[in-house]
């Protein structure tokens, strides 16, 4: 699918459901994330995300970008996704809750001599599951349109879990499969974070400090790089 294609169909998706459409709930973060076990450029930086979901009568967003900046070097990085889901069919009494459209673009670029500079599109369905206990559980199937080599497929994980009165698990799995140029990889990254903010005065979950574990196998598309890498992690939602 071409970048026109894609564009022209979230657009039409948009314009359908402007009508009428109401805005449920809607969250923004930034977060400070430090690690020492990057693979593919140097290993220790800082990066800094700038995060956005939001649920509509019509779907949802959700939206990101990282700014990566290595200790050693002037190298920058920057990636992000926008997200949006267009509902199909909602049954809020069943295990699968929601059943909609799922599109993602994905971009990138790099001053660095190891960054991949890329514009991707994906286009997929998806369901939200009841899992017990969960904020929410989602599993999204899509086809992706790669910048720098063929289109592939890919299965994505996103969860969160909320627990002992201030603590947060979330996370997401992405599995790619293999195409002429990459090997198949898979991505968990997951968070584990406290809201220690509402011991300091500050309203509930607004302020959370934790840990941030990567485990991407074949990053990249890169086969036998497999990156390991856990990251302190301060959190704001405003």
């Amino acid at each position: 699918m071409s970048a026109k294609v894609y564009s022209a169909l979230v657009a039409t998706a948009l314009l359908s459901t402007s009508v009428n459409a109401k805005q449920y709930w809607s969250d923004t973060s930034f977060t400070l994330l430090k690690g020492n076990d990057y693979e593919v450029g140097e290993s220790e930086r800082n990066v800094f995300t700038l995060e956005h979901a939001s649920g509509h009568s019509w779907g949802n967003i959700f939206a990101f970008v990282d700014r990566l900046s290595p200790k050693n070097s002037d190298d920058k990085e920057v990636y992000g996704e926008v997200g949006m889901t267009f509902n199909l069919i909602q049954q809020k009494e069943s295990f699968i809750k929601d059943v909609y459209v799922a599109t993602q673009w994905e971009y990138g670029s790099s001053s660095g001599d190891f960054g991949i500079s890329q514009d991707n599109y994906l286009l997929g369905a998806g369901v939200n599951l009841d899992v017990p206990g969960s904020t929410f559980f989602n599993v999204n199937l899509y086809r992706r349109n790669n910048d720098h080599g063929d289109a592939s497929n890919q299965l994505t994980l996103a969860w969160a879990f909320s627990f002992a009165d201030g603590f947060v698990y979330d996370g997401f799995m992405d599995a790619v499969d293999s195409t002429d140029n990459t090997a198949s990889s898979y991505n968990i990254t997951s968070q584990l974070k406290y809201d220690f903010g509402q011991h300091m005065g500050i309203e509930k979950s607004k302020l959370y400090a934790g840990i941030e574990y990567v485990y991407w196998h074949n990053k990249f598309g890169i086969d036998g790089i497999t990156e390991k890498n856990a990251n302190l992690l301060l959190q704001w939602h405003f």
